[in-house]
Parts: structure tokens; C-alpha cells; sequence
């Protein structure tokens, strides 16, 4: 039952992407991503690679862990519940944002002055999954949808903060080694991939008897046996009474 329930790429993806994270951790471990050479690096050619490769280096065990339980828990989330477009939202969000990344100008909030920065880390792609998800659910009005949109906001509604530089809100000793280019750069292309795509995947149902010129000769065939075998109840009868005729032929027109 529960493989008719849960698509097998919403468990399938997540463990795909820890498995990337975990396996680029332990290679840079063995040495074989030193210095920034994986990283984004802004507007600098040898920093083209990290768009690629950025989200699966992290600089510390605190800081893949971090990554790695929102990353699993919003891939579930968008293979679940956007299964038709969510291998596009994942790989175009991972790419777009980190180009947008590349293409921010390093500059230092407080200082203006150029600041040489690799970036590395699955931040970006976290903020992409979690804005597509909350903008996706308010631009379909989908009662279901927008569920996941306000669950989204529960437990990440704190990632908002984080599109800030810390500058502003603390007196560091030192710059922050918080990308919040990189929070940016994946909120904005999570929600406009949320509008993009705001008309695939599951459609509001409506039901056939919604339309305004549904006819059932079905129904009318019950209405006609019911009138011919139920006269008295269509003297002037209370509201309460015409409202539970018209629930008792409600379930006679579903068996």
C-alpha cells in the first residue's frame, strides 16, 4: 500500500543527492578539492566549475549536516507532491542558482570594497527547493498544496534571515563565512520557477456535476421515481425538510 502512496523518486532523490554531499565531503577529505578549486568564485572564470560542483563540498561536518536534513527533506517533499516537474525544478534551480551566484558582483556589504569569495555548500539549492514549495502552493490554490506551502513555512520560515548579510544584524569581529549571495540567488529562482510552473503537474479537480450545463438522465429518472412515490413531500415544507430531500437524493445519485 504504501508504494501506491510514496513515489519511489521522492525516496530515491534525496538518498541520491546525500550520497553526492557525503561522497564530495569525504573527497575533499582525501585532498582532492583543495583551496577554492570546486567553489564559486564571482565573476572569475575558474569559478564557472563550482556551479556544478559547489553543492556537494561543504567545509565542515556541522556544516554538511546542516544541509543535509532540509536537502532531504524538501526533495521528499517535491518529488511527492510535484513529481511532473520536480527533476526540472531540482537541476534548474541547482544550475540557475548558482550562475545568478557567479554573476553577483563580491562586494562587502559595509565596505564596498571587492571581497575575493568561494562559496561552496547546498544552502543555495535549499532555499530553492523551500521557496518553489511555498510560492508553489499560494500560485495554484491548491487547498493540498498549499498544506506543504504552510509546512514549509513551520519549520524553515527562519531561512528568510538568512537572504541578509549577518552585518546587519550583528557586530561581528570578522566577515561572516555565511553565503547570503548564495540564500538570495536560490530564493529568487525557487519562486520564479514556482510561477513558471505553476500550471503543470496536478490540476484542481472538478467534479462533473460542477459544470453549469450538466444534465444526468440518471438523476433525473431518480428525481421523477422520487416526486411519484414521496407526493407529500413537496407540500410547503420547513427549509430543514428540503435540505434533507435533497441529501437523501445526493446519495442515492453516488451508489
Amino acid at each position: 500500500m504504501i508504494k501506491n502512496i510514496i513515489h519511489k523518486k521522492a525516496i530515491f532523490a534525496p538518498l541520491l543527492m546525500l550520497s553526492a554531499m557525503w561522497l564530495g565531503y569525504f573527497l575533499q577529505n582525501l585532498g582532492f578539492f583543495s583551496s577554492c578549486f570546486g567553489a564559486i568564485i564571482p565573476l572569475l572564470p575558474e569559478g564557472l566549475l563550482g556551479i556544478i560542483t559547489s553543492p556537494v563540498l561543504h567545509g565542515s561536518v556541522d556544516h554538511i549536516v546542516g544541509n543535509s536534513i532540509p536537502i532531504a527533506v524538501l526533495l521528499f517533499l517535491l518529488y511527492q507532491f510535484y513529481p511532473e516537474v520536480a527533476t526540472k525544478v531540482f537541476i534548474t534551480g541547482w544550475l540557475s542558482s548558482g550562475l545568478l551566484l557567479w554573476l553577483l558582483p563580491p562586494i562587502d556589504i559595509l565596505t564596498g570594497e571587492y571581497a575575493y569569495t568561494c562559496t561552496i555548500g547546498a544552502s543555495g539549492v535549499v532555499y530553492v527547493l523551500a521557496f518553489f514549495l511555498f510560492f508553489s502552493g499560494v500560485f495554484r490554490w491548491n487547498m493540498k498544496l498549499l498544506t506543504i506551502s504552510l509546512l514549509v513555512v513551520l519549520y524553515y520560515g527562519s531561512l528568510i534571515w538568512g537572504m541578509f548579510p549577518e552585518e546587519l544584524f550583528y557586530n561581528l569581529q570578522e566577515p561572516s563565512k555565511i553565503s547570503w549571495q548564495a540564500h538570495l540567488s536560490g530564493a529568487l529562482m525557487g519562486s520564479a520557477m514556482a510561477y513558471i510552473f505553476k500550471g503543470a503537474g496536478e490540476k484542481k479537480k472538478k467534479f462533473i456535476w460542477e459544470f453549469p450545463n450538466y444534465y444526468s438522465e440518471k438523476d433525473d429518472k431518480l428525481w421523477q421515481e422520487y416526486k411519484e412515490n414521496n407526493p407529500d413531500d413537496f407540500l410547503e415544507l420547513p427549509h430543514k425538510k428540503r435540505d434533507d430531500i435533497w441529501d437523501h437524493l445526493e446519495e442515492l445519485r453516488r451508489k
